[in-house]
């Protein structure tokens, strides 16, 4: 039942005449709705920061005034000493935590490298890490300590770190205070 609608050719010409001279407008575009809502990764470029920050930290840093102590701190140039003192007391909120001990340097290495991408991603500010005390290594000392103190030394974002409070790990993890990213 197609019903045909003819117009009255009064009321055309009046709808002529009322809109004037007017020039059709053609859209050759589609909007296109998308499905996907993932936000995209870029794989490239994470690995480019990968390899950046595993050059960042090298094992054959070894400065000369550096004694290994019982207690590890370090304040990077321009951070204030009251900095320092609250981190020591453990009065920034730890954001997330990297327990090393048990692993090989090269291991180890390769898990902080991990650990510092994933935070510079997520802009944590203050970390813990937890590197053992060294009573189970062949060299009867707290190698990975060591290697830490050196390794966080080398990273410009790390404003500062010191040993833990004994209810955290004490001498074998570490609190890191790290610069806050735009």
């Amino acid at each position: 039942m197609n019903k045909l609608f003819v117009l009255d050719p009064h009321d055309l010409a009046l709808f002529r005449q009322a809109a004037g001279s007017v020039k059709p407008l053609f859209y050759d575009r589609i909007n296109l709705v998308s499905t996907h809502h993932a936000v995209p990764v870029p794989r490239i470029s994470m690995s480019d920061s990968q390899l950046i920050l595993s050059d960042m930290i090298s094992d054959y840093f070894e400065p000369k005034d550096l004694e290994m102590s019982e207690e590890l701190y370090y304040r990077r140039c321009g951070v204030q000493h009251a900095v320092l003192r609250k981190l020591r007391r453990g009065q920034f909120h730890v954001c997330a935590v990297l327990d090393l001990h048990g692993m090989t340097v090269a291991v180890a290495r390769t898990a902080l490298v991990a650990f510092l991408i994933g935070i510079h991603r997520a802009r944590f500010s203050c970390v813990r890490i937890i590197h053992g005390k060294g009573n189970g290594s062949r060299q009867h000392g707290p190698v990975l300590k060591q290697k830490l103190n050196n390794w966080l030394r080398q990273r410009d974002d790390v404003l500062a770190f010191c040993s833990a409070r004994s209810r955290d790990g004490g001498t074998g993890a570490v609190y890191v205070l790290l610069r806050r990213q735009k």
